[in-house]
């Protein structure tokens, strides 16, 4: 099946030859509760027209339109909504194909999406970026990518990245067409704020090219950099984790992205700018940022947000526009998507019982009806990576527990140290500064104490790089260990573990893979998988949601019972979240200062 989504002056004479009824539609809805997201109301007894993959009349009566090869889709007691949009995802981070990833959120409701593929960018650059993007065109989403921004994060002083783009780069992504339609989020925020050469570059052909840029500032709400940042024409940022935090940003003319991720819960005190301040909701947004594969299974995707959002005040049209509407005008779009409104794509959904359920019933894409009451309707296409994707893991299966010891500055006795402090559901982290036993040089972590080594490993040049350091709050209660390569943003082999002969079994484990993530006790081994370029699985959606489940309960069987703990550890490399983090160089903290490397061991 061939999902066509042409631009709409190409569909223009038979929009409106349809609309007129001389053209016979496609597909019509009939009578049913439409969810205005344009108007902010919900509106009784509309019925919808359909020629090809847009919609060609909205109104009472569509009768004119129908002729005898016409399929009609009584909605009668079902409310009909625009298809929900994600105004900000990472596909990679649910470990999922954009195939299995349409396979699991079209039945959800969603039809379309923001995509910045810095994942497999920092992995194979360009290559992966556009491999992801021809895996989308063939899928009935409305895909849109978003050129990364920051491969690497920050730079080769901070961690080792499989590639590395800059402006040239960018630029060249916006060629490829339409649905390049944005600068991934900004995570140098930092290099922005004092005129870094290559991020202003990036921003400069984003603008040129007349697309969008992302934002990621972790600076505090009232910072005097946001507004400098906001200077450089960054117009969204998801980096939202209270209300102020949305507020100063929409004062200053931002998208504020209001994430609900599997691990990152942050709706429920950033939608508090509107429910408990009154700020208007134009301009904001729900979006996932990081799903896992579990959680689009357990609990869902957008249409999980959305009914999130709900049930911490806001109104439910209200809501939906905010998964619909502000999402397709942010990037420009609302022509297209967004609305239930003439020539728009027929991106519909048709949901049962009480609105605030968000309970889908069925999926139309493109026009076309792709999933009824959970399940999909249609096949989509196969696609298969090449060789070089499912083989990016340059490391041998040698990793030895001698590698993560720890050689400390004392021979014996107690030194203090740095030590990342993991907080549930939430990406930041704190930093620690604790005192830790030393014995014949080297540091001996007591296995009651709370605190497990972390290792990088550098895995894309045979670099040898590798660093150790420690970790709390990961809550292992026996020996264990957990290792990946799915490690953002550099996707590094990270390693964590309460046992350094454990550490050394999962990192072989995952190498030995090509990539993926095991968890390790002495009571044997949970592998979970991703041979695209260590981050996504060549399996279905149903196998991998398992594979990604048995890791949690692996996790938890150990102690581990952090929510969504893979998701959570899998940021702990991620040197641009603030406060300590750690790469294959070295400890990074991020301040309001800036970023800088530190030593593991404090004064």
């Amino acid at each position: 099946m061939v999902f066509t989504r042409k631009p709409l002056h190409e569909d223009v004479p038979e929009l409106v030859a349809a609309a007129r009824g001389d053209l016979k539609a496609s597909l019509v809805i009939t009578n049913g509760k439409l969810v205005n997201v344009v108007s902010g109301e919900i509106v009784p007894g509309i019925s919808v027209g359909v020629y090809g993959s847009r919609i060609a009349y909205v109104g009472k009566d569509v009768s004119h339109m129908i002729g005898p090869d016409t399929t009609v889709i009584d909605a009668a007691g079902k409310y009909i909504a625009p298809g929900l949009l994600d105004g900000h995802c990472h596909i990679e981070s649910t470990q999922l194909t954009v195939t299995e990833f349409a396979r699991a959120v079209l039945p959800l409701g969603t039809t379309g999406g923001f995509f910045d593929p810095h994942e497999i960018a920092n992995v194979c650059g360009l290559l992966g970026i556009r491999y992801m993007l021809e895996e989308a065109r063939q899928t009935p989403l409305a895909a849109y990518l978003q050129a990364p921004s920051c491969v690497p994060s920050t730079g080769p002083h901070f961690e080792t990245t499989g590639a590395s783009l800059g402006p040239a780069e960018v630029a060249e992504t916006y060629t490829w067409g339409p649905d390049v339609i944005a600068l991934g989020e900004v995570m140098n925020f930092p290099g922005v704020v004092y005129g870094d050469d290559k991020m202003i570059g990036e921003i400069q052909e984003t603008l040129k090219a007349g697309r969008y840029v992302d934002g990621h500032f972790t600076w505090g709400a009232t910072d005097w950099r946001l507004p400098v940042y906001a200077a450089a024409g960054v117009t969204g940022d998801h980096e939202c984790v209270t209300a102020e935090d949305v507020i100063e940003r929409v004062r200053l003319g931002m998208y504020a992205k209001m994430r609900r991720g599997s691990a990152w819960h942050d709706v429920a005190q950033t939608i508090k700018a509107h429910t408990e301040s009154s700020i208007d909701t134009r301009r904001m947004m729900l979006v996932t940022d990081d799903r896992s594969s579990e959680s689009l299974r357990d609990e869902g995707h957008m249409d999980f947000v959305v009914r999130h959002a709900i049930s911490q005040g806001v109104k439910p049209v209200t809501a939906f526009q905010m998964a619909t509407i502000n999402t397709a005008e942010r990037f420009g779009l609302q022509r297209d998507i967004g609305a239930v409104v003439p020539g728009n794509y027929a991106d519909i959904i048709l949901l049962d019982g009480n609105l605030a359920d968000v309970h889908v019933v069925t999926t139309i894409a493109a026009g076309l009806v792709v999933a009824e009451n959970g399940k999909m309707a249609v096949e989509l296409p196969s696609y298969t990576y090449p060789d070089e994707v499912l083989h990016s893991v340059h490391l041998e299966p040698s990793i030895m527990a001698e590698q993560l010891d720890i050689p400390a500055p004392i021979e014996s006795g107690e030194v203090k140290a740095r030590v990342i402090d993991v907080i549930e559901n939430h990406v930041e982290t704190n930093e620690r500064i604790v005192n830790v036993p030393v014995q014949a040089g080297k540091v001996k972590l007591d296995p009651a104490g709370g605190i497990c080594k972390i290792a990088v490993f550098e895995r894309h040049h045979q670099t040898g790089n590798r660093s150790v350091g420690l970790v709390s709050n990961v809550r292992f209660n026996k020996p264990a260990a957990i290792a990946m390569t799915v490690s953002h943003d550099s996707h590094n082999v990270v390693v964590i573990g309460s046992s350094d002969k454990l550490m050394a079994q999962a990192a072989n484990s995952v190498i030995s893979q090509q990539g993926g993530v095991a968890v390790v006790t002495e009571e044997g081994v949970t592998e979970f998988p991703l041979r695209i370029a260590g981050l996504m699985s060549t399996e279905p959606f149903e196998t991998v949601a398992e594979q990604s489940a048995s890791i949690s309960r692996a996790l938890a069987s150990a102690g581990c019972d952090l929510n969504y703990a893979f998701m959570t550890l899998s940021l702990l490399a991620l040197v641009v979240i603030p406060t300590l983090r750690i790469s294959d160089k070295g400890l990074v903290r991020i301040s309001p200062a800036g970023i800088e490397l530190v030593p593991l061991f404090a004064e």
